[in-house]
């Protein structure tokens, strides 16, 4: 069963040495790779118009790493979340959140968070949250992340702890959400519905929806830098990039070149604290991935089918 096969194959990574242990001092696997080289890029990748190009790449290494270090033979799944957005009930019962055959599910509810650091809490406050605790089912239970929460590299182990809001998924996460995203007229709409141009909950968009809606007030999925702890990261994201690469799909000769939004974090139209300096990204834009990989344009992976990614969505 597919799905196995990259749980194994995670498993695999979070299990053997990391490589980039000399620049950032809590990675002890090559998993923790991943989320150091994301907690180090967070400022930088986030609420900015190279948000969906950077983390394609990022995807893509992640496959590689899993093939190369594991034997997966496999590409990266993701999750259609308009099947499980229906109602609270289809999203608790979700086959991702089964304890055998998917990632385990929610931990136990903690009614008050308000006790746990700054950096455990959401910055936004997550409506009809139901868990907050450690999860205890799935292939999960009992690993520790090793770094985080929050912009932060050190060794800190934890458990992973996810925190559902079934109610925010059915708002964020739905078919109408998708739609309205994949309507978009230009990348720059795209990417501003996407991540959304509101940090308010009535205005969540897929992007933090699905983070949010897994990480309520204190899960790992709803932290901004080290949320690749949590393995759901890597299916939140494949859908994602599957929502953009159908989006470039419909107007291909057009799309394959359209790109636009600030290089700058929290410029227009992601400017919630006030005006930000900031010029728009081009196909010439360079994206850093750290010891990760070298350098490379956004013009390098506009195409999911060409050049060195050569994938395509079912």
């Amino acid at each position: 069963m597919e799905r196995l096969k990259f749980i194994t194959a995670i498993k695999c990574l979070q299990g053997k040495p990391g490589k980039t242990a000399g620049l950032y001092s809590g990675v002890k696997s090559l998993y923790d790779d991943f989320q150091a080289l994301h907690i180090s890029q967070t400022d930088y990748i986030h609420w900015v118009g190279h948000f969906l190009p950077w983390h394609r790449y990022f995807l893509w290494l992640f496959e590689q790493e899993l093939r190369e270090s594991c034997n997966y033979n496999e590409a990266v799944p993701y999750w259609d979340w308009t099947q499980d957005a229906t109602d609270e009930a289809s999203f608790l019962a979700s086959p991702i959140f089964d304890p055998v055959y998917g990632f385990g599910g929610n931990g136990p509810y903690i009614e008050d968070i308000s006790g746990f650091p700054q950096d455990w809490r959401s910055s936004v406050e997550v409506p009809k949250r139901t868990g907050g605790g450690c999860i205890t089912d799935g292939p999960f239970a009992g690993h520790n992340v090793s770094m985080g929460p929050g912009n932060h590299t050190v060794y800190n182990p934890q458990c992973i702890r996810r925190d559902f809001s079934p109610w925010l998924a059915t708002q964020s996460l739905n078919s109408n959400i998708y739609e309205f995203t994949q309507n978009a007229s230009s990348f720059f709409e795209l990417t501003s519905r996407t991540e959304g141009v509101s940090l308010e909950i009535k205005d969540m968009a897929l992007h933090g929806g699905g983070h949010l809606s897994v990480g309520g007030g204190i899960g790992q999925m709803s932290n901004v830098y080290s949320s690749p702890g949590d393995p759901l990261f890597w299916l939140h994201h494949g859908g994602l990039d599957k929502l953009w690469d159908e989006w470039q799909r419909k107007d291909w000769s057009a799309r394959k070149l359209d790109i636009g939004g600030p290089d700058t974090q929290f410029a227009y139209p992601f400017n919630f604290f006030g005006d930000v300096p900031y010029k728009n990204v081009t196909l010439d834009y360079v994206m850093n991935f750290g010891q990760m990989s070298d350098s490379i344009m956004i013009r390098e992976v506009m195409d999911s089918k060409g050049g060195k990614l050569c994938y395509s969505y079912a």
